[in-house]
């Protein structure tokens, strides 16, 4: 949860710094969210190499490693080096963070319960996600402090996470993970466990969801205080709010919603969860007053917490537990191809046709998330009747492995 925790300040954060790192190095909105487009590559590297990690040094290689590279971004960043500099640091964190974003992922999700694990996961992101614009807005309008101060905070956070999670993971080596049945013979078969995730629908299912989904999530983020500022005239510190109400939101939404989505099944829920989504953003952009700004921003934010983790949970559902990690990982650098490319995209048309554009276009790709999530492959029948689907629990006991050692799969 820690390290969730201090991968939402990362992301949050950039959102705030947006308008003073234009100033500060004289960008303009096209320009700045060149920024955008470069996590993906950390994201890629790292669902090349995360299987390979945890062979050879099991989930505390991954605890030690993920960590380190958020402290390389962290610094990086502190120094306010020349602006192609501080991409390749984002790069840096990027890559830590797509370690640890997919390996917690695939942990939680294969564990009792994933729905509410999971949910209490992203909800540590969503909680440092929203303390992020609240604190560095309020950290560097005090004093008029410049941009790279907050980074000071983030090396000393980065400096716990990388001091707390091998401890916890002190025991988890690559001997372990190696002797874990469901991973044994995964070294062996790394290339056909690759093959084998390439010819499952579900997998190219949850990619496509994702590239939308979290297109839509980092878009937000990326761009509310921005708009907040231009096109309401808000004050930073009420744009910076607004976006923390958005974070507060996520966070109580991926607490409290997985519970219901247990109760519910995963399937349903989202398409209500989504719907109700889309009904937050056409309310936010039908009535500007700040109070409602920030309300609306905050029901947006719930309803969106459990999309995310449900996905994952789904994903794992329907696929051996040896394929969780390359897997997440995967679907997770895809999940972060379209947080790059339709945040850049908004910001290539907010330069075109103004910041305006925002509630609009955040809407269609929620709509364009529903409709995804609608063509997601259902869990396989487990009785005679063609058109009867099992229930989400039913589904992750078959995917859990039985007594035997056996495992259930599509």
């Amino acid at each position: 949860m820690l390290s969730f925790f201090v991968l939402g300040l990362f992301t949050s954060t950039i959102g705030v710094i947006i308008p003073l790192i234009e100033g500060y190095y004289n960008l303009t909105d096209i320009q700045v969210s060149v920024i955008f487009l470069v996590p993906p590559i950390g994201y890629v590297l790292a669902a090349q190499l995360n299987g390979l990690i945890h062979l050879r040094f099991g989930q505390r290689g991954i605890a030690i490693i993920g960590p380190l590279f958020h402290l390389v971004f962290a610094g990086g960043a502190a120094v306010h080096p020349p602006f192609l500099v501080l991409l390749l640091a984002v790069a840096a964190g990027s890559f830590g963070a797509g370690l640890v974003d997919a390996s917690w992922c695939a942990w939680a999700a294969g564990l009792e319960n994933a729905n509410a694990i999971s949910g209490l996961l992203h909800g540590s992101y969503s909680v440092g996600a929203a303390a992020g614009p609240f604190f560095a807005g309020s950290f560097l309008s005090a004093g008029h402090r410049p941009w790279y101060h907050w980074y000071y905070v983030l090396v000393v956070a980065s400096l716990v996470e990388l001091l707390v999670l091998p401890f916890a993971f002190r025991w988890e080596d690559a001997k372990r993970y190696r002797e874990d049945k469901h991973h044994a013979a995964f070294e062996e078969g790394f290339l056909a466990h690759a093959k084998d995730l390439v010819n499952r629908p579900v997998m190219w299912a949850c990619a496509a969801y994702l590239l939308t989904y979290a297109g839509t999530e980092l878009a937000i983020s990326h761009w509310i205080v921005v708009y907040m500022i231009r096109a309401r005239h808000a004050s930073a510190y009420l744009a910076s709010v607004c976006s923390s109400g958005f974070w507060i939101g996520m966070a109580v939404g991926r607490v409290g919603l997985g519970y219901v989505t247990d109760r519910v099944g995963i399937r349903p829920a989202t398409v209500i969860y989504l719907l109700c989504a889309m009904a937050s953003d056409l309310l936010f952009g039908a009535i500007d007053t700040p109070a409602a700004s920030v309300v609306f921003m905050a029901l947006l934010g719930f309803f969106c917490g459990p999309l995310y983790p449900s996905c994952i949970v789904r994903l794992n559902l329907l696929l051996p537990r040896a394929l969780h990690v390359l897997a997440v990982s995967f679907v997770a650098s895809v999940g972060q191809v379209g947080g790059a490319l339709l945040p850049f995209g908004l910001g290539a048309l907010a330069q075109k046709v103004g910041i305006q554009v925002f509630q609009t276009a955040i809407f269609a790709q929620l709509a364009a998330s529903l409709l995804l999530w609608t063509l997601f492959p259902r869990p396989p029948s487990t009785t005679n009747d063609i058109d009867s689907e099992p229930t989400d629990e039913e589904a992750c006991r078959d995917a859990r492995p039985s007594r035997r050692g056996r495992l259930h799969d599509e």
